[in-house]
């Protein structure tokens, strides 16, 4: 039970951040091509596909790390608490 209420909870949070980071990019989409400037212009541009780079990689990582540490196998002799592969 506790598993499936984990997942639950991680879904919803996954698509919160990734909604959330698309909302923050198309918001700066639309602010950029308000600009005049074409060197303002092109630094803001640098600027939001590293944003966007951080925030898409960013959720991706979250998603995975909480996948593991749902679904992982537990080892309770260890410290970490997850299995050793092999064992």
């Amino acid at each position: 039970m506790r598993k499936v209420f984990l997942s639950a909870l991680a879904i919803v949070l996954i698509v919160a951040l990734t909604l959330g980071a698309m909302f923050t990019l198309v918001h700066t989409t639309i602010i950029l091509s308000s600009l005049v400037s074409p060197v303002k212009r092109g630094i803001a541009f640098g600027a939001e596909l590293l944003l966007g780079v951080v925030l898409l990689l960013g959720t991706v990582w979250v998603a995975t790390h909480l996948a593991v540490r749902i679904f992982a196998p537990r080892d309770p002799d260890s410290g970490t608490g997850v299995r050793p592969p092999g064992k």
